[in-house]
C-alpha cells in the first residue's frame, strides 16, 4: 500500500489507517514531479492513500508544519491520470476529496467535508470544542480503518458513486 500522508498535527489520527500495514509513506519532502513518476511506476494493483487537507482541486501541502498556511497542492490534475489506473482501490480522506475525484474519473472512497479544526468548526456553525473533534476524527479513522481491515469493496462506477463518499459530519 502507498500513503501519501504529509506531517500534519491536525490530521495526525488518519495515521491509524495504515499503521501496523506494510506500507510505503510519501510526506511533503516529495515534490510534484518527483510525485508523478512515483504513481506512475507503482503498480495498478496497489492500494493508494491519499490523506490530509485539501479541496476540489487536489491535496495540499505545506513545507513548515508549524504555520497555519498550506502552499502548494500536492496531489492535483496533473496526477490524475496516475491515479485512475489504480480503479477503485483510491481512498482519498481530505475535505472536499469527493469533488476533485468526480470530475477527474477517480473511484474508490473519497471524503466530502470533514471537520478537523476548530477554524473549519466556526466557518460551518459547528458547535463544538477541539476535545470533541479529536474524539470524533479518530472515532472516524478507526471506524474507517475496521472497515478496510475487511476488505470492502471500494471500487464502485460512477453512477452508484455517491454512495461511497463519506457525509459531513454536523
Amino acid at each position: 500500500m502507498w500513503v501519501i500522508h504529509p506531517n500534519d498535527k491536525t490530521t495526525v489520527m488518519l495515521s491509524a489507517l495504515y499503521e501496523g500495514v506494510g506500507h510505503v509513506r510519501i510526506d511533503q519532502s516529495c515534490g510534484c514531479h518527483k510525485l508523478g513518476r512515483l504513481l506512475q511506476h507503482i503498480p495498478q494493483d496497489e492500494r493508494v492513500m491519499l490523506l490530509g487537507h485539501g479541496s476540489d482541486k487536489g491535496r495540499f501541502s505545506r513545507k513548515d508544519d508549524s504555520r497555519d498556511v498550506f502552499d502548494r497542492l500536492m496531489v492535483f490534475h496533473p496526477h490524475a491520470c496516475h491515479l485512475r489506473r489504480h480503479g477503485g482501490n483510491l481512498v482519498a480522506v481530505w475535505c472536499h476529496a469527493d469533488l476533485f475525484a468526480r470530475p477527474e474519473g477517480l473511484r474508490g472512497l473519497f471524503s466530502r467535508m470533514i471537520v478537523t479544526e476548530m477554524s473549519e468548526a466556526l466557518l460551518y456553525n459547528i458547535a463544538t470544542t477541539q476535545g470533541e473533534l479529536d474524539r470524533e476524527n479518530m472515532k472516524l479513522a478507526q471506524r474507517l480503518r475496521a472497515l478496510l481491515d475487511e476488505n470492502v469493496l471500494l471500487q464502485t462506477s460512477l453512477r452508484g458513486w455517491r454512495n461511497w463518499t463519506m457525509p459531513m459530519r454536523r
